[in-house]
Order: C-alpha cells, then sequence, then structure tokens
C-alpha cells in the first residue's frame, strides 16, 4: 500500500530571508506608505483584493517595470511577488484590467504623496540632505508614430508637421517633438530630475512637453537650497535659482564672458557620475498626455530610490 505526504507550506516560509522585497520591507515603514495614498471612492474593479495588497501592487509593477497584462502573469507565477504584495499561495490574484482601473482611480496626485512619504522616510537615512543637487534632463519618447499625422497634417493642407500643427492632428496633443540638438530629435515629452549628490537619490521629477527647455523646466526640479550642479542648458535658469537662495554651479558656454574652463571641468567631474541616473529606464513612455507619464515617474523614481537605499545598505 502507497502512502503520500502532503507538507503544509506558507508563501512566507518560501520567500528566502535575503531577498530584496524582505530587505526592502524592514528598511522602509510600509503600513505608512500605504496610508499615504486616500481614495475617496473605491474602483468597483478593486473589490476582494483591498486597497493595500493593490497599492503593493502598483509599486511593485513599476518596480519591475512591467505592464498591466505582464505584471498580471509576474504576479501569478511569483512567489515572492505574491508575499510582497500580501497574497497566500493559493489566492486569486488581479487580472491586468483591474490593475489598470486601480492605478486611474488613485491618479497622479496620490501617487506624488506616495514619492513623498518615501522620501520622507529615506530622509533618516541622511539620503536626501539637499547640499548638492544634479539637475538634468532626459527624453520621453512617445510609442505613438507620426505618419498617421503627417498624412492628417497634408490633408489638411499644412505644409509641414510641427509642434503649432500637432494638437490638431495628433491622437496625443500633450506630445510635442523635442530637440537635443541639430541632429537629434524626438516625439514625445522630457523629464526633469533632482538627485541628491550624496546618495544618489531622486529628489524631485517632472514631466514636460519635449519642446520645454531645460532652463524653464529647472523651475520644476530645483531644490530649496544648497548648491545646483548643471549643464549648458540651465543657464538661462541661474537669475531664478539665485532669486530663490540656490548657489547656481552652472557650466558656462565657451563664450561667455565669465567662464572658467577649470571650474567647469570640476563641475563636469562631479556631474558625471549622476548621468546613469537616466540609463536603466526604459525611455519610451507607456502612457498619453503630461499628467499620466507624471504619475509613472513618480512611481518610477520611487522605485530607482529603493534600489539605491538596497547599495547604500543603512542597516
Amino acid at each position: 500500500m502507497r502512502t503520500e505526504q502532503i507538507e503544509m507550506v506558507s508563501v512566507e516560509q518560501l520567500v528566502s530571508e535575503k531577498h530584496t522585497y524582505r530587505k526592502l520591507k524592514k528598511l522602509l515603514d510600509f503600513d505608512r506608505i500605504v496610508k499615504s495614498v486616500q481614495i475617496k471612492k473605491a474602483d468597483k474593479g478593486a473589490i476582494g483584493f483591498g486597497k493595500i495588497r493593490l497599492i503593493l501592487c502598483m509599486i511593485l509593477q513599476f518596480m519591475e517595470d512591467l505592464s498591466d497584462r505582464e505584471f498580471e502573469r509576474f504576479l501569478q507565477d511569483g512567489i515572492a511577488a505574491k508575499w510582497f504584495c500580501g497574497f497566500g499561495l493559493l489566492d486569486k490574484t488581479p487580472d491586468f484590467t483591474t490593475i489598470c482601473k486601480f492605478r486611474n482611480a488613485v491618479g497622479t496626485k496620490q501617487m506624488s504623496h506616495l514619492f513623498n512619504e518615501v522620501k520622507r522616510q529615506l530622509r533618516k537615512y541622511g539620503c536626501c540632505s539637499d547640499v548638492f543637487t544634479f539637475i538634468d534632463s532626459t527624453a520621453l519618447i512617445s510609442k505613438l508614430n507620426l505618419w498617421e499625422e503627417r498624412d492628417k497634417a497634408i490633408a489638411a493642407g499644412y505644409e509641414k508637421l510641427n509642434n503649432e500643427v500637432l494638437p490638431e492632428v495628433s491622437s496625443d496633443p500633450e506630445a510635442k517633438i523635442g530637440a537635443k540638438s541639430n541632429n537629434k530629435f524626438w516625439y514625445g515629452f522630457k523629464k526633469h530630475v533632482a538627485v541628491d549628490m550624496q546618495s544618489g537619490m531622486i529628489t524631485k521629477v517632472a514631466v514636460t512637453p519635449a519642446n520645454v527647455t531645460d532652463a524653464q523646466g529647472a523651475k520644476h526640479v530645483m531644490p530649496r537650497n544648497g548648491a545646483a550642479l548643471c549643464d549648458k542648458g540651465y543657464i538661462g535658469a541661474i537669475l531664478e535659482m539665485l532669486r530663490r537662495g540656490v548657489h547656481p554651479m552652472v557650466i558656462l558656454k565657451n563664450n561667455m564672458k565669465d567662464k572658467n574652463k577649470d571650474l567647469d571641468r570640476w563641475i563636469s567631474s562631479l556631474r558625471s557620475p549622476y548621468e546613469g541616473t537616466f540609463s536603466k529606464q526604459n525611455k519610451r513612455v507607456r502612457y498619453k498626455g503630461v499628467v499620466k507619464n507624471q504619475g509613472a515617474e513618480f512611481m518610477y523614481a520611487i522605485a530607482h530610490n529603493f534600489r539605491k537605499l538596497l547599495v547604500l545598505n543603512p542597516s
């Protein structure tokens, strides 16, 4: 006679003590992080899963940089993902429509509250001192192509497709054509960030249409004090920095009277390690409009800061 042994295990037992998700939950108070989000009206798609688990799902989705459908499968198959979000081994997990509906219900304003609560907790580790701040921007490229828009512009009698014409013919009227140089153009948005140079943490992030200059976007991410280290694109923001009491450490153009090449080389060397802030993120945006992409960048900034925190390992 053959007997079978049944062993009872829980998701808690299957996740290693050294797992990244466990380390994060030891370092940060996720109860306070979740409570920073206030949803007035519960979304119908969230019934049965609860606010806490769905907020953790939203955080994890951006940590792993997954689409809604990819995250649905990731959560179904991943034991550590289930543990992080508060699901048991046999619990039903949300599908991609629930994930999408809940994210829309949370909205960009509440995502900013999540970002600020994480930043508040990081300050206790001395990770956001705002003494020296790296400021820069990067392209966010829309997944939309412009062939259809070009055809619409031609049919409407326009001679060329430019930022004045785009709102009339584009399915995303807030996306614009931006230029990094005379030969480098993109269609979409621009992300501006402020990075604390002591820890490498993102302290501020803002999304604008692609045609907004670096100097114009600087006001959204300028620190409250300390020094701001910027490249030549921020020369036009120097007066605003001085007005706010921020010391401008801006690389000057070669034809400027006060140009000091040795000083600018030194500033450039200080900035160099932080240029990689943008390197690990996919620059193709998933959403239309400035507001939705702003919310996504808050979440990506949280994910970036989590990775930095694990590297610093303040425990």
